[in-house]
């Protein structure tokens, strides 16, 4: 039967104030990016120094839209490598062997390592223009957003319920209708939190993104990252206070422009059988979903996007299956090439690092890694303890959520690195050693991680396992032991493997801090690294990224990977 409209919609005007406000937010946001954008494409000599940095507040604005820019190009990249990498290594048990340990070394290896080696690269790919320097600086805020936002991923798709992957392969679904039904919206609301908090990782070392120096070379993009740090060297706490106030301001706007909606949106992906007594809101997502021009325009590109997804649908039949666990365990071959690829790799640096350093800065740095790693498993035992039970009540109370959440957001996406200047004032004056004040520097950022994925942990819970929790009378420790850990322990594994990675990153800019001509440096692994960046030593900077990476990847696989297999099998609902 064939419906037409009321009179009262064919009077209707075809536009509302709605579809005005999004005209104008979208034009004023293209406006924007290509007014910025255009300044990343203006000559640039590495031999002729860069514009300095101006710290009149009036330049603010213009920073902070140049950061904000560099932020939203590194996670629009950090998604779609996590897509694709996430899903090739749930999906294959053999690239899994590979992947997965990979991404534990460059989740160890710091920013400032990945900018002493691509920086000089990113120049020569393009000879002559300041977008190789601005590559290098997005990449870097990539290596700091988008670990995360993998491991998480991957970790959604080893742990789908199995009642819904079943009906998958019932269904006979193809690999891209089973990852756009099932993979995608699984993973959904675990993916925005984290990519929420990598988002805020992403703000800690923009500092370091734009104002580079390794290699005794120093170049100085201009951002809030750039302003803080010649903030600093000047001593100009009247400019560090208007940086503070305008990443809050930006901050804010993030959130409510962009986070928020997403956070809405998401919603419908939760698995749960009964609705939620409240659902999260945003004013920007009712204006999207009030206004008729985004559907006239999901519904003129609908019949381009259905064929696409076809096409993608049945290409994605014609891919070989991916091959079972007993294959893959009889695959010797491939083991033996792994694992002597994985050893020559491995003798051809400790050759370098024997050769050109010695045995003995060996043993000195493994020591200052172990300072280091105590800063660490200090930094974890204290933010679980804490965040945790926080995370959950968040998650299990949607008032307290409304309450709270736009608190938690704004402090996790605060680069608290733009407190250390007075952090280290304060250490100064009170004559307090970076051996200890430097656990807090480091917590700063990452302790955030934790909180984030108990977060979504907690929230990825359905409600009526809740309901049926409170029905029988699950009090106290009880209720912890038979609902909120095993519900929430997939997430706090992820959020305990990524906060550990963040702390080792972290200590590059927390074991050493500067205020003017003062620095304070802390015995660790971090400082070491950063003062063998700065000097532009080589063999001292492989050397101490090979021990950190050495420290990441064994605790991840003596500790952390085993969380990850109980997860999977214990502690999955």
């Amino acid at each position: 039967m064939r419906t037409f409209p009321t009179a009262e919609t064919l009077q209707r005007a075809p536009f509302g104030l709605a579809d005005v406000a999004v005209i104008i937010t979208a034009l004023t946001v293209l406006a924007l990016i290509a007014h910025l954008g255009s300044d990343m494409l203006v000559q640039f000599q590495p031999d002729v120094p860069l514009p300095e940095i101006d710290l009149d507040p009036r330049r603010l604005p213009y920073y902070a839209g140049r950061s904000t820019l560099r932020m939203f190009i590194a996670l629009f990249v950090s998604t779609v490598f996590t897509l694709i990498y996430g899903y090739v290594a749930a999906n294959s048990r053999r690239a899994e062997k590979i992947l997965i340990p990979l991404l534990d070394i460059l989740q160890s290896v710091p920013v400032l390592g990945f900018l002493s080696i691509t920086v000089t690269g990113f120049i020569a790919l393009f000879p002559g223009s300041l977008l190789g320097l601005e590559a290098a600086s997005i990449f870097a805020i990539f290596t700091s957003q988008v670990w995360n936002m993998t491991f998480s991923f991957y970790q959604s798709l080893r742990t789908i319920p199995r009642e819904l992957d079943e009906a998958a392969r019932l269904y006979q679904l193809s690999r891209w209708q089973r990852f756009t039904k099932l993979e995608v919206p699984s993973a959904m609301v675990g993916l925005l939190w984290n990519a929420m908090m990598s988002f805020g990782g992403g703000w800690f070392f923009v500092a370091e993104s734009e104002a580079i120096s390794v290699l005794n070379k120093e170049y100085i993009l201009p951002g809030l990252g750039s302003y803080v740090a010649t903030a600093i060297a000047k001593e100009n706490l009247g400019a560090l206070g208007w940086a503070l106030l305008t990443i809050a301001i930006v901050i804010v706007a993030v959130d409510q422009l962009f986070w928020r909606p997403l956070v809405a949106w998401s919603d419908k992906f939760r698995l749960e059988q009964s609705a939620s007594a409240e659902v999260p809101s945003s004013w920007m997502y009712e204006l999207i979903t009030t206004a008729r021009l985004p559907s006239l325009l999901g519904n003129l590109f609908a019949p381009l996007a259905e064929e696409l997804d076809r096409f993608l649908s049945d290409l994605s039949r014609l891919l070989p299956a991916p091959l079972g666990d007993g294959e893959v365990n009889n695959d010797r071959w491939f083991n033996f090439l792994l694992w002597l690829v994985t050893g020559l790799l491995i003798a051809q640096a400790l050759h370098f690092v024997i050769r050109t350093a010695g045995i003995a800065e060996v043993f000195k740095v493994l020591g200052l890694g172990l300072l280091t790693l105590l800063r660490v498993m200090v930094l974890l035992v204290v933010a679980t303890l804490i965040w945790t039970p926080v995370g959950v009540a968040i998650g299990f109370n949607p008032k307290l959520a409304r309450f709270l959440q736009p608190v938690v957001q704004f402090l996790a996406s605060f680069p608290a690195n733009f407190v250390f200047p007075f952090a280290t004032v304060f250490f100064i004056r009170s004559g307090i050693s970076l051996n200890w004040g430097s656990i807090l520097l480091m917590s700063l950022g990452a302790q955030w991680y934790i909180l984030f994925n108990s977060i979504a942990g907690a929230q990825s819970i359905p409600t009526d396992l809740r309901e049926m929790a409170d029905d029988i009378g699950l009090r106290g420790w009880k209720r912890w032991q038979r609902l909120i850990i095993p519900g929430i322990f997939s997430a706090w594994v992820t959020g305990g493997i990524t906060a550990s990675g963040g702390a080792w990153n972290a200590s590059i800019v927390s074991e050493i801090v500067s205020w003017g001509n003062t620095t304070l440096t802390a015995q660790g692994l971090g400082a070491y690294i950063s003062e063998a960046t700065n000097q532009g030593n080589w063999a001292r900077i492989t050397l101490g990224i090979g021990i950190m990476s050495l420290f990441v990847v064994g605790l991840n696989r003596l500790f952390w990977r085993r969380l990850y297999q109980l997860a999977e099998s214990k502690y999955h609902l």
